[in-house]
């Protein structure tokens, strides 16, 4: 056995390892995230403060000045992350129980990357209207909400109408946080193979609710339409293709980048819009084997790829690489250049509700990613490094100032503070909330993880 063939097996059984270690430690500890308390409680004197008869009081005062319930409670640190799901980490269509899992692991980000407190609730229901319904009733509570894993079509009516109808911010994390991290990914990785947003032409496989958004913020940073070439599973989008009109009745968001996009109407499949691409993002299926290594052959010299599927990527880094690409970015942490929201909503939702913004704007999408690349670029960007690490944690509180000052800037904040004074708030929130883990943890109130 060749020693390149202990190597592909050892990262292979690398790349399964979380896998294994999430069977044993989620039964462990029966869940990732509690309630505990943020007001002290000094005897049980300290209860008729908090409840009955002092907590009348607040409650009057909200009643009479509704925006007071900022100031009494902590809606204003509160976010929901609502999903069905039927679209959970290219796992498909598992149901809300399965997918309580992740939606935990991602109050869990929220929290520890964030500051923020936010929490899982899984609907039962599939009906895009009853979720819209659903989303709207929960504004009292929540002062922000977080949609996930929900499956498209639906995913952008449902994104679409609770931006129209909501007074708190909505949005959709796998369109909008998905794009503004591979947004900042691709800024800097150009940078590095020397060469310029404005003219590069991209790949992109898959056009569900993922890939959407990145090719609209990928045009708002600079990329042309014209040099950008999409493919789902029924080959190169066009607005030629054989099921056009079912494409401009039922699926308009594609339709539109059908139009957009693809000037030369390339027909084929994913080998097609690859040719000479100097760029390929693909979030589509599950992979090994959904791109192959002779299709990154025929990419420009210097080629960037994408290949962001989870849980496992479409190729394999050191496949890509070995076929001629220059950066490989994937969607895991054990990878080098993870593109994974992860690196967004944190921060993003930290600036959103620190200056109490009615919505997040793809502008405000935008700020924070050229603030992730910005990171990066001062820290030293190479091949194996052109987006920061979760490790990284000065990154949210610096994106967390940038999106807020781009709400002030466009008039969707209702507290205007300065840069300073949201930098300095990031960092105390996110500052508290990983010193409380890091002390449960020291403590033994959160018991250790079993050693293998």
């Amino acid at each position: 056995m060749s020693d390149e063939k202990i190597s592909r097996e050892q990262l292979i059984a690398k790349s399964e390892k979380p896998g294994k270690d999430a069977m044993k430690l989620h039964p462990f500890y029966q869940g990732k995230i509690q309630i505990t308390s943020k007001c002290v409680v000094r005897n049980m004197d300290d209860f008729a403060i908090w409840y009955t008869p002092g907590v009348a009081k607040p409650c009057l005062a909200i009643k009479d000045d509704p925006l007071s319930v900022y100031e009494h409670t902590n809606k204003g640190n509160f976010v929901a992350v609502v999903s069905d799901g039927t679209r959970v980490l290219g796992l498909g269509d598992i149901g809300p129980e399965a997918g309580l899992p992740v939606m935990e692991g991602k109050a869990l980000l929220f929290k520890y990357l964030g500051g923020v407190d936010a929490f899982p609730i899984m609907v039962d229901t599939k009906d895009p209207d009853e979720i819209i319904d659903f989303v709207l009733k929960l504004q009292p509570t929540f002062g922000g909400v977080n949609l996930e894993d929900l499956s498209q079509p639906k995913c952008f009516y449902i994104l679409e109408e609770l931006r129209k109808k909501a007074h708190i911010p909505v949005w959709h994390d796998d369109q909008q946080g998905t794009a503004a991290v591979t947004v900042a990914g691709l800024i800097n990785a150009v940078k590095v193979v020397n060469k310029k947003l404005e003219d590069v032409k991209v790949a992109m496989v898959g056009v569900g609710a993922s890939n959407v958004r990145i090719a609209h913020q990928l045009f708002l940073a600079g990329v042309n339409p014209k040099n950008v070439i999409m493919c789902d599973s029924k080959g190169t989008l066009h607005t030629e293709r054989e099921d056009a009109e079912i494409l401009a009745t039922k699926f308009k968001e594609k339709w539109e980048l059908a139009q957009m996009t693809n000037p030369e109407k390339v027909r084929g499949g994913i080998p097609e819009a690859m040719k000479d691409a100097d760029v390929l993002i693909a979030l589509s299926k599950p992979g090994p084997g959904v791109i192959l290594p002779e299709w990154v052959k025929l990419m420009a010299s210097k080629a960037i790829v994408f290949a962001c599927a989870n849980p496992v990527p479409e190729i394999y880094p050191w496949d890509a690489k070995e076929a001629g690409a220059t950066i490989v970015a994937t969607g895991r942490s054990d990878f080098p250049n993870q593109v994974n929201n992860s690196l967004g909503f944190p921060g993003i939702f930290r600036g959103t509700l620190d200056v109490r913004a009615k919505t997040i704007t793809d502008e405000m999408c935008l700020a924070a990613a050229r603030e992730l690349a910005k990171v990066a670029e001062d820290n030293g960007i190479h091949e194996d490094y052109i987006i920061p690490t979760m490790e990284e944690w000065e990154v949210f509180p610096r994106e967390a100032a940038a999106v807020g000052m781009k709400a002030v800037e466009q008039g969707v904040a209702q507290i205007t503070r300065t840069r300073d004074e949201l930098l300095k708030m990031a960092e105390e929130k996110i500052s508290n909330a990983r010193n409380v883990i890091q002390f449960l943890m020291n403590e033994k109130f959160i018991p250790p993880a079993p050693e293998d």
